[in-house]
Protein backbone atom coordinates (compact mmCIF):
# COMPACT_ATOMS: atom_id res chain seq x y z
CA UNK A 1 0.00 0.00 0.00
CA UNK A 2 1.49 3.61 -0.88
CA UNK A 3 1.60 5.83 1.65
CA UNK A 4 1.89 10.25 2.02
CA UNK A 5 3.91 10.56 5.14
CA UNK A 6 6.34 12.65 6.32
CA UNK A 7 10.52 11.81 5.83
CA UNK A 8 12.68 13.94 8.73
CA UNK A 9 15.69 15.80 6.76
CA UNK A 10 17.68 18.29 8.41
CA UNK A 11 20.58 18.79 11.62
CA UNK A 12 19.67 18.15 15.08
CA UNK A 13 16.89 20.29 16.70
CA UNK A 14 15.91 22.26 13.03
CA UNK A 15 14.24 19.36 11.98
CA UNK A 16 12.31 19.95 8.82
CA UNK A 17 10.28 17.35 6.90
CA UNK A 18 9.45 16.59 2.78
CA UNK A 19 6.04 15.40 2.46
CA UNK A 20 6.20 11.73 0.19
CA UNK A 21 4.82 9.25 -1.59
CA UNK A 22 6.06 5.93 -0.19
CA UNK A 23 5.23 1.94 0.03
CA UNK A 24 3.93 1.39 3.39
CA UNK A 25 6.62 -1.40 4.05
CA UNK A 26 9.58 1.09 3.52
CA UNK A 27 11.63 2.73 6.51
CA UNK A 28 11.10 6.01 7.33
CA UNK A 29 14.13 7.98 5.86
CA UNK A 30 13.92 5.39 2.94
CA UNK A 31 13.99 6.14 -0.74
CA UNK A 32 10.30 7.40 -1.85
CA UNK A 33 8.54 7.06 -4.59
CA UNK A 34 8.11 10.98 -5.29
CA UNK A 35 8.38 13.95 -3.40
CA UNK A 36 5.12 15.87 -2.81
CA UNK A 37 6.13 18.75 -0.50
CA UNK A 38 7.85 20.55 2.38
CA UNK A 39 6.73 21.10 5.58
CA UNK A 40 8.61 23.18 8.62
CA UNK A 41 7.26 22.75 11.95
CA UNK A 42 9.50 25.37 13.41
CA UNK A 43 7.99 28.24 11.18
CA UNK A 44 4.63 26.23 9.77
CA UNK A 45 6.16 26.61 6.33
CA UNK A 46 4.28 24.45 3.81
CA UNK A 47 4.82 23.99 0.17
CA UNK A 48 2.71 21.59 -1.31
CA UNK A 49 2.35 20.32 -5.10
CA UNK A 50 -1.01 19.64 -5.42
CA UNK A 51 -1.77 18.31 -8.57
CA UNK A 52 1.00 15.40 -7.43
CA UNK A 53 -1.01 14.91 -4.20
CA UNK A 54 -4.52 14.46 -5.89
CA UNK A 55 -3.20 11.87 -8.26
CA UNK A 56 -1.43 10.20 -5.39
CA UNK A 57 -4.95 10.01 -3.72
CA UNK A 58 -6.91 9.21 -6.45
CA UNK A 59 -4.63 6.38 -6.99
CA UNK A 60 -5.61 4.80 -3.63
CA UNK A 61 -2.90 5.89 -0.98
CA UNK A 62 -3.13 7.11 2.26
CA UNK A 63 -1.95 9.66 4.54
CA UNK A 64 -1.06 9.57 7.29
CA UNK A 65 -2.76 11.54 10.51
CA UNK A 66 -0.24 14.30 10.76
CA UNK A 67 -0.08 14.58 6.40
CA UNK A 68 -3.66 14.63 6.69
CA UNK A 69 -4.00 17.36 9.11
CA UNK A 70 -1.26 19.56 7.30
CA UNK A 71 -3.39 18.88 4.17
CA UNK A 72 -6.62 19.68 5.79
CA UNK A 73 -5.32 22.98 6.82
CA UNK A 74 -3.85 23.81 3.58
CA UNK A 75 -7.70 23.08 2.14
CA UNK A 76 -6.23 20.28 -0.49
CA UNK A 77 -8.61 18.14 1.98
CA UNK A 78 -12.29 18.54 3.36
CA UNK A 79 -12.11 18.09 7.35
CA UNK A 80 -13.38 14.41 8.14
CA UNK A 81 -15.75 16.07 10.41
CA UNK A 82 -17.49 18.62 8.06
CA UNK A 83 -19.71 16.08 6.50
CA UNK A 84 -20.56 14.06 9.45
CA UNK A 85 -22.34 16.96 11.59
CA UNK A 86 -23.79 18.82 8.23
CA UNK A 87 -26.84 17.02 8.48
CA UNK A 88 -27.90 17.24 11.68
CA UNK A 89 -30.14 19.78 13.02
CA UNK A 90 -31.55 20.32 16.31
CA UNK A 91 -35.07 20.88 16.96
Amino acid sequence: MIKLRLKRYGKKREVSYRIVAMDARVRRDGRPLEELGFYNPRTDEVRLSVPAIMKRLEQGAQPTDTVRRILERAEVLKPAYVGATAGATKE
